[in-house]
């Protein structure tokens, strides 16, 4: 089918009381491990791309890999940008097909941050695109955007509901403990954040950083409200050490194939896990 807004897949988790996955695309094989996952499962799935990921890849080259994908099956895709704090990179992606994107103005002024998603908001809506925003700032490295412990922010609940209000931004991805790579211990959630958050706010929340959080800490940040979780250290974690194997036992590999197919197989797997685990699966 042809790519979905990721609104349309976020308000029917709310309604319905699920999170859909949102898992970063780096290239072929991880698009279609998320495709064969999200089937698998039955499920509504988010392929998302970083802005280190487009300057990889190329803007043409991921929106024809995951349109592609789309349309040859029958379970629900959108494609979001996430991550994007270039102002001209979010329009790119708005001219260029995606049907989500993220406007990250964490790092500016509360009302420099309201004008530019209002502005993304003026662009995006009449063409049917979804807008994300962040508020808070999530601690960690994803790609080019890095905010030190020292920076990291908790998101304030009545921040939250004044941005929602002035923006009429459709989803928001909140600062609640969650942080962006590996965890170098057991991240603490913010529950009471969440909730103080989630009932100011009448729109679905973005959980980012989400890989490493425990699996029971996630299933109760989606009874809280979270309907968009991310994903993308797990799935390098499976990617890169499904090939690492592949080499170690057989160092004289030259197969490009014969490394990077077990490396997509591993993805999937992960990919499934976390389906389950968001409460999306049969959800197509």
């Amino acid at each position: 089918m042809p790519l979905v807004s990721v609104n349309e897949l976020l308000l029917k988790a709310d309604r319905e009381g699920y999170a859909v996955g949102a898992f970063n695309a780096n290239n072929m094989e991880i698009v279609q491990a998320i495709l064969k996952a999200a089937e698998t499962e039955k499920a509504p799935v988010i392929m998302q791309a970083s802005q280190g990921a487009i300057s990889y890849a190329g803007l043409n080259f991921i929106t024809g890999m995951v349109r592609i994908a789309a349309e040859s099956s029958p379970v629900p895709v959108a494609l979001h940008l996430d991550h994007g704090t270039d102002f001209e990179q979010v329009l790119d992606c708005i001219k260029g097909g995606f049907t989500s994107v993220m406007y990250d103005g964490s790092k500016l002024p509360l009302e420099d941050n309201i004008a530019l998603t209002k502005k993304v908001i003026s662009i995006a809506g009449p063409v049917g695109v979804s807008v994300e925003a962040e508020l808070g700032k999530i601690g960690g490295t994803e790609d080019h955007v890095h905010v030190s412990e020292k920076e990291a922010l908790y998101t304030d609940p009545e921040e939250a509901r004044y941005f929602v209000e002035q923006t009429g931004v459709e989803s928001l991805a909140i600062a609640i403990g969650t942080a962006h790579g590996q965890y170098k211990g057991e991240p603490k959630l913010d529950f009471e954040r969440l909730a103080q958050i989630r009932s100011l706010v009448n729109i679905p929340i973005v959980l980012h950083g989400s890989s490493g959080v425990p699996d029971e800490a996630v299933r109760q940040a989606i009874s809280l409200g979270v309907r968009k979780v991310n994903i993308d250290t797990n799935i390098r974690e499976a990617f890169v050490g499904a090939m690492r194997k592949v080499i170690a036992e057989s160092p004289a590999e030259i197969d490009p194939r014969k490394i990077l197919g077990p490396a997509r197989d591993a993805t999937v797997e992960i990919i499934r896990e976390k389906i389950r685990l968001f409460g999306s699966s049969g959800r197509a």
